[in-house]
């Protein structure tokens, strides 16, 4: 679906643009007077803010209206929907193996240390590895460098030295199914929500054995996909981490193809998503989890939470099943008002024009919150990767847990010092309002090739800017609700 726009013109500001951008101003400003504390995922305590809470409302507020506005007046054509790449040096593939040797080395390392390390998740390697290194590390890592994980992946490792030790054997393995196109990304989605569901709900979700045996079960459930459907298509489309972190990797400037590293135009790696089914859940569920995330530290779930507890404790069940199923249906609702955030937004773009379907929209303009699902990371994460992720420098010297010391650094602590809570405050809010321009900006440049005129691209963006305005309150107001 694409079709050329007619001759660039810059629209004056409409009195109906003025009027949404009012509107959608004073919508985030009521959706963050909320208490002038910060916190997030890893934050302990009150930040000290040196101005309100509400003050950085208003600045969000009026960088989104204000940017909405340029773009509708000074960005009359499309300017990301070509990579506009430039190659930097020629990448030799024989790289991938000792990156894939490292992968399958560390993977061992995390199996060895759940089964024989201490039980204890502050004296194990597994849960700082596994929830803060690779859960939050790698994605944030990815925006710089790209899609580095898929040549460390140990399970693509291990796949691909068995299809070339084959090959040197004569034995030439032809996977027996072709993936099915209505499957899609599905099994990144369902991936995705359960690790989620582990992180976030599962109690027990800090047992370094459990852990050690999820790897393995997920190793063994990738190679099965991969001899069933073929290495790259399963590792495109079944493999949740590798779906996760490549989706992110998009946002990088730096992308590797072709047996070259280049350099393309920032954003517009995110154009080029493949519209098959599956692609807006995962996007949406990525978003919702974090949302989750944020909403169970926040004071609105921790009063809601007991009741939903207590229904299901009433009906016989013990108090860690009925806290794991209020918490799995708090985990849904939230993930189920995200997409409704999206649903609104795609209903009010069709009103514009009959010309496209729901489902053609929501596919069309999904890329659109991938920014916005990077900045919900970033936003509810960076604390616990400043603070807990320096626990690997002392967890690597003593992975089991044994009072070993191989690097010297077993005695390291973390320094909280590293940064304090009003620099977090910052980090998050910046990166909430920057997310949410660049969702806007990709927004508009896809609206200037799917709609017939510019006219009827700025009026479609008018809904986009109340789904990115929806999102912003949504996220400063779970930055802002603290415990109390």
């Amino acid at each position: 679906m694409s079709m050329k726009h007619a001759p660039a013109r810059r629209p004056a500001v409409s009195p109906a643009m003025r009027l949404t951008a009012t509107l959608t101003g004073a919508l985030l400003a009521a959706g963050a007077l909320t208490p002038a504390a910060a916190s997030a995922h890893g934050i302990s305590g009150r930040a000290s803010l040196p101005v309100p809470a509400w003050l950085f409302a208003w600045a969000a507020a009026v960088v989104l209206v204000v940017s909405f506005v340029l773009l509708s007046t000074m960005w009359p054509n499309p300017r990301l929907q070509d990579a506009h790449e430039r190659k930097l040096c020629f990448w030799p593939p024989a790289l991938s193996v000792p990156a894939g040797a490292i992968g399958l080395a560390l993977f061992a390392l995390v199996v060895y240390a759940g089964y024989d390390g201490s039980p204890y998740y502050t004296a194990n390697l597994d849960p700082t590895f596994i929830f803060v290194t690779f859960w939050v590390g790698i994605p944030v890592s990815c925006i710089l460098l790209g899609d580095w994980f898929r040549a460390f992946s140990p399970w693509r490792a291990l796949a691909r030295g068995l299809r070339w030790l084959g090959g040197r054997a004569n034995i030439h393995w032809h996977p027996p199914l072709a993936y099915p196109s209505w499957l899609g990304r599905w099994p990144v989605v369902v991936g995705l929500v359960c690790f989620g569901w582990l992180e976030l709900v599962y109690h027990d979700h800090d047992n370094p054995s459990l852990l050690a045996s999820l790897s393995l079960a997920y190793f063994a459930l990738m190679l099965l996909g991969m001899a069933l459907f073929g290495i790259d298509e399963w590792s495109n489309r079944g493999d949740a981490f590798g779906g996760y972190f490549g989706l992110f990797a998009r946002l990088a400037c730096l992308d590797v193809h072709d047996r070259t590293l280049r350099l393309r135009r920032p954003l517009a790696g995110v154009t080029s998503l493949p519209r098959e089914s599956g692609t807006v859940a995962l996007v949406l569920v990525i978003i919702g989890i974090t949302t989750f995330d944020g909403a169970s530290n926040g004071v609105v779930w921790n009063t809601l939470q007991p009741h939903v507890q207590s229904l299901f404790s009433g009906l016989g069940l013990g108090e860690t099943p009925s806290d794991e199923l209020a918490d799995s249906l708090g985990l849904t609702l939230a993930i189920a008002i995200v997409v409704a955030f999206y649903r609104v937004g795609i209903l009010g773009m069709r009103s514009v024009s009959h010309r496209y379907g729901t489902t053609q929209l929501s596919r069309s303009f999904v890329h659109t919150l991938i920014p916005i699902g990077f900045a919900y990371v970033l936003a509810h994460y960076f604390s616990l990767l400043v603070w807990q992720g320096q626990a690997i420098g002392y967890l690597a010297s003593n992975p089991l847990g044994h009072g070993t010391d191989y690097f010297g650094t077993a005695g390291w602590r973390v320094n909280y010092n590293f940064i304090g809570s009003t620099g977090i405050w910052y980090v998050q809010v910046v990166a909430l309002v920057a997310g949410h321009v660049s969702g806007l900006a990709l927004a508009h440049d896809r609206a200037l090739v799917t709609y017939p005129s510019m006219q009827q691209a700025v009026r479609s963006q008018y809904w986009m800017l109340v789904v990115m305005v929806g999102f912003t309150s949504l996220g400063l107001w779970l930055l802002s609700a603290v415990n109390t």
